[in-house]
């Protein structure tokens, strides 16, 4: 019996264009989630693993990667047996506006009727950011170190659901 195998391509041939560049770099299905897991604090292959439950050999692939594009920069917290931790560099950084967009269309087309999961707030005043970057609150344009993630209305339903489908 043949059958045929497709093999996705990594690169993009005749798209002169910069979403199909920027996709050769982080258009890979774990990537945007590691970049965004290390924006939340995760910064050791184990926890970054834990968090995503993905494969040990695709994770150490996909940071590998990421390193190599300049978008995490790696730094051994341990000599013997080498560890290291893992860490956003400008080029990574600016990613924050894009996971930020992600999150919010993500919200407006598939949270649950509870609401949004996980929610992203200003560090200094507590107000939840938009989808443009800036806080609803006091109208400041922020950068993602000025943010961080907190469970949203919807988290503990979203929680069951992921629970109740695994088993």
């Amino acid at each position: 019996m043949c059958e045929d195998h497709i093999v996705l391509r990594r690169d993009y041939p005749n798209q002169l264009c910069s979403i199909a560049n920027s996709l050769e770099v982080i258009g890979e299905r774990w990537s945007l989630l590691i970049v965004r897991d290390v924006f939340n604090g995760h910064r050791r292959f184990g926890e970054i693993q834990t968090s995503l439950g993905v494969a040990r050999n695709v994770l150490s692939a996909r940071l590998q990667r990421l390193v190599d594009e300049d978008i995490l920069e790696r730094r051994r917290y341990q000599e013997s047996p080498a560890r290291y931790e893992y860490f956003l560099t400008e080029k990574g950084l600016d990613l924050w506006p894009t996971l930020i967009a992600l999150l919010n269309w993500g919200d407006k087309y598939s949270a649950g009727p509870e609401g949004a999961p996980r929610l992203i707030v200003h560090k200094e005043c507590g107000g939840v950011v938009s989808d443009r970057g800036i806080c609803e609150s006091c109208g400041k344009l922020l950068h993602a170190r000025d943010a961080r993630q907190v469970a949203g209305p919807g988290f503990e339903a979203a929680l069951a659901a992921d629970e109740s489908s695994a088993d």
